[in-house]
């Protein structure tokens, strides 16, 4: 079972849909309990970084998380997860877990276009990722294909821990982390059957470790 982390984030029931879809047993969840008995967790997540680390530490579930990380808990995070599990966010000016070294900026007003013009904020809609080290979740996903991004802010992690990036005005990190502990800042359950099958690959790794 595939414990997704309920910290009053949005975007928890989509995922849940899409691993109904797919077959993968999950649940919806903020007890310490599943999230240990589960054979991984999916940190997914939309909403501002501040609000989300309140209630991540007035719950626990902080402190559960890395926990369960150092005992080697599989783990992905999407989105505001994947911003979250590094040291801090230009977002509210938050400290946040630390999980992973590295922090979260803003795009830069300024920052243009391929054609010149300047970027909206927030990045929305399709793009893709190049792959710059070998990711087992994107096993058997086309090169070409393409995925769904809704944010202002995106990761910076160490760079031995960046695994692919996207370009909106430059290029920034989009997957990052190490095998077992895995974040991406676009959202693979609105991203069709690349996404779906990343999430399929991350269930595989769960069963299988």
């Amino acid at each position: 079972m595939i414990a997704i982390l309920n910290y009053r984030a949005g975007n928890l029931t989509s995922v849940k849909r899409a691993l109904d879809h797919e077959g993968i047993p999950c649940r919806i969840t903020d007890d310490a309990q599943t999230l240990a008995q589960s054979q991984g967790i999916i940190f997914p997540g939309v909403g501002a970084a501040g609000s989300a680390m309140n209630n991540l530490r007035e719950t626990g579930l902080d402190n559960t998380l890395k926990d369960l990380i150092s005992m080697g808990k599989p783990m992905l995070g999407i989105c505001l997860g994947c911003q979250i599990i590094l040291d801090k966010s230009m977002e509210n000016s938050a400290t946040t877990l630390s999980i992973l070294e590295g922090s979260c900026l803003r795009f830069d007003n300024e920052l243009i276009d391929e054609h010149g013009d300047p970027i909206n904020i927030p990045h929305m809609g399709w793009n893709s990722v190049n792959l710059v080290q070998e990711c087992e979740l994107f096993r058997d996903v086309p090169q070409e294909a393409e995925f769904y991004f809704v944010h202002s802010y995106y990761p910076t992690p160490r760079k031995d821990l960046v695994i692919g990036l996207t370009n909106y005005g430059l290029d920034f990190c989009s997957v990052f982390g190490r095998p077992g502990l895995w974040a991406m800042q676009f959202h693979p359950e609105k991203s069709g059957r690349p996404g779906l099958k990343i999430l399929n690959n991350f269930y595989r790794y769960c069963r299988t470790t």
